[in-house]
C-alpha cells in the first residue's frame, strides 16, 4: 500500500465519488481506476445502472472510517483527491472499495496514467469475472431506440479496446459518444479513437 491517510466518509456523491472529512476538513474524493454510470453530472441524463452503482457505494462506505491510498497524482482537474479507498471489515481484513465495485459489476475499469498501480494485477481480472458472470453492467441492457450506442448489450466489447468496454460498429462512435479517456487502443481501431496512432484513445 502506498501513501495513506485516515478519513471518514461524510457523503456518497455517486458510484465513484465521495466526500470525506480529514482532520476536520471536507474533501471530494474520486476513485482511481474505475468509472460508474452518471447520476449527477450536469447536462447528462441518469445512465442505466447509475442509481444501482450509487446505492452499492453507499451501502459499502457511507458514514464509515476509511483509509485513502494515493497513487501518483494528488488531484484531478476538478480538484478532487484521487485515491484508492480501503475499508476495514468486521473480521479485520481490508476491502478496497474501487475493486469491490468492479467485482459487483457496478463499475468499469477506466485508466488515467500514471495512476495505474492496480489495473493489470487486480482491476482487469475483477472486471473480467463480473463480465463472465453477467452481473450489473454486464447484464442485458434495457431496450433503447435502435441505433443508439447505449442500446447495444454491454457484453459486446470490441477487443481493440481491452481496458474498457466499447461496442464494435455499427454505429461508428467518436470520443464525444463515450465517457472513457486515455484508454488502450489496439489495431485495427474500428472507431478510429487513436488519431495519432500512439496506442492511446481519446486523449483530450
Amino acid at each position: 500500500m502506498g501513501v495513506t491517510q485516515d478519513a471518514v466518509v461524510t457523503r456518497v456523491v455517486d458510484g465513484d465519488t465521495i466526500e470525506v472529512s480529514i482532520g476536520g476538513m471536507r474533501y471530494k474524493v474520486r476513485y482511481i481506476g474505475i468509472d460508474t454510470p452518471e447520476t449527477v453530472k450536469p447536462g447528462t441524463p441518469v445512465q442505466w445502472m447509475g442509481p444501482e452503482a450509487s446505492a452499492a457505494n453507499k451501502l459499502l462506505i457511507e458514514g464509515k472510517p476509511v483509509i485513502l491510498e494515493k497513487d501518483v497524482s494528488e488531484t484531478d482537474r476538478y480538484g478532487r483527491l484521487l485515491r484508492y479507498v480501503w475499508l476495514r471489515e468486521a473480521d479485520g481484513s481490508w476491502l478496497m472499495v474501487n475493486l469491490q465495485l468492479l467485482r459487483l459489476g457496478m463499475a468499469q475499469v477506466s485508466t488515467f496514467p500514471p495512476d495505474v498501480r492496480y489495473v493489470d494485477s487486480i482491476f482487469l481480472p475483477a472486471q473480467a469475472a463480473a463480465r463472465d458472470a453477467g452481473i450489473g453492467l454486464w447484464a442485458d441492457a434495457p431496450s433503447l431506440p435502435s441505433g443508439s450506442p447505449s442500446s447495444l448489450s454491454p457484453l459486446t466489447c470490441d477487443p481493440a479496446y481491452p481496458s474498457v468496454c466499447i461496442p464494435p460498429p455499427p454505429p461508428d462512435l467518436d470520443c464525444g459518444d463515450i465517457r472513457y479517456r486515455r484508454f488502450t487502443v489496439l489495431p485495427p481501431d474500428p472507431h478510429h479513437f487513436d488519431g495519432d496512432h500512439d496506442g492511446i484513445g481519446c486523449e483530450s
